[in-house]
């Protein structure tokens, strides 16, 4: 009977080694995805602060008093 269980154990053990390496992959591949949607995270950062600088350039090029006259389009008198 110890021999059945000792067997049982090695076979448990074997199990866990295999999941453990299992783990190791998956968490390999988990590091991987992370590392790349943080470097297109931080591409991405840096194209938005470009795009705002352009937009605020154009804005300060804009004149200072940019409202329209309300008038009636449309209608004849």
């Amino acid at each position: 009977m110890a021999a059945n269980t000792l067997e049982d154990l090695a076979e448990r053990v074997d199990r866990l080694v295999l999941r453990h390496q299992e783990l190791q992959r998956a968490n390999a591949l988990l590091e991987q995805q992370l590392s790349a949607v943080a470097a297109e995270r931080d591409s991405l950062k840096s194209r938005l602060a470009a795009a705002r600088g352009r937009v605020d350039a154009l804005l300060a090029r804009l004149p200072a008093d940019t409202a329209a006259p309300a008038t009636d389009r449309g209608t004849t008198a």
